[in-house]
């Protein structure tokens, strides 16, 4: 029981995604359909983003973005919004290209940096994928691996990424699927300038 607690412990202490409750959100649905984006070209993919503590080489965040009928992100416990993107429970809608630079700006500093892993799928199991991630509701703090390996564990293809409260881990998992192109991402922004307007070509990110 004692390890069981230090291992629980230990989860809260590495997880960016913090510790509490989950926090319901509900955006309206004419703001949903008004952010819907589709992708122009391309196929149906998924990506895993994981942001990975440079200092402790600890995973601190999990994110999902799905490629299918139209491109959502799944950010499960995450603190990244932007007041364009409607949220619905840790699902946003409307990532744009742009949207997703913002995303990945957010989280890579000095102090961090961020894989991006992305996997080709059928159409059919990027909306089973996205359904799942709609379905899911509002994730508690310190649980976004937890919830992502619980929505891809097994989806026909995915089956080898188990269940895991660790990003890192997952990370580690969803780079042995077969054809995953990786990306890892850099930043020398300082920690001190993290959460601060950004301002892109008239849109605004902020925490």
């Amino acid at each position: 029981m004692i390890r069981l607690a230090l291992m629980l412990c230990a989860l809260l202490a590495l997880s960016a995604c913090g510790a509490g409750t989950a926090e319901p959100k509900w955006a309206p649905d004419a703001a949903v359909q008004a952010a819907r984006f589709v992708e122009p070209e391309g196929p149906r993919s998924v990506t895993l983003y994981t942001v990975i503590n440079n200092r402790s080489q600890q995973g601190a965040h999990s994110g999902l973005l799905v490629k299918g009928a139209e491109t959502i992100l799944f950010d499960p416990a995450g603190s990244w919004y932007h007041p364009r993107i409607p949220e619905r429970n840790d699902v946003h809608f409307g990532m744009t290209p742009k949207m997703r630079a913002f995303y990945i700006d957010y989280h890579a500093r000095e102090t961090f940096r961020v894989i991006e892993q992305t996997v080709d799928v059928s159409p059919e199991v990027a909306e089973m994928i996205a359904a799942r991630a709609k379905a899911y509701g509002a994730v508690p703090k310190a649980q976004c691996a937890n919830s992502i390996t619980s929505i891809l564990s097994d989806v026909p293809g995915f089956e080898s990424i188990g269940r895991t409260w660790f990003p890192k881990k997952l990370s580690d998992r969803f780079a042995e699927l077969p054809g995953v192109r990786s990306r890892l991402i850099t930043d020398d922004d300082a920690d001190q300038n993290h959460g601060v307007l950004i301002v892109q070509a008239g849109e605004t990110a902020t925490e």
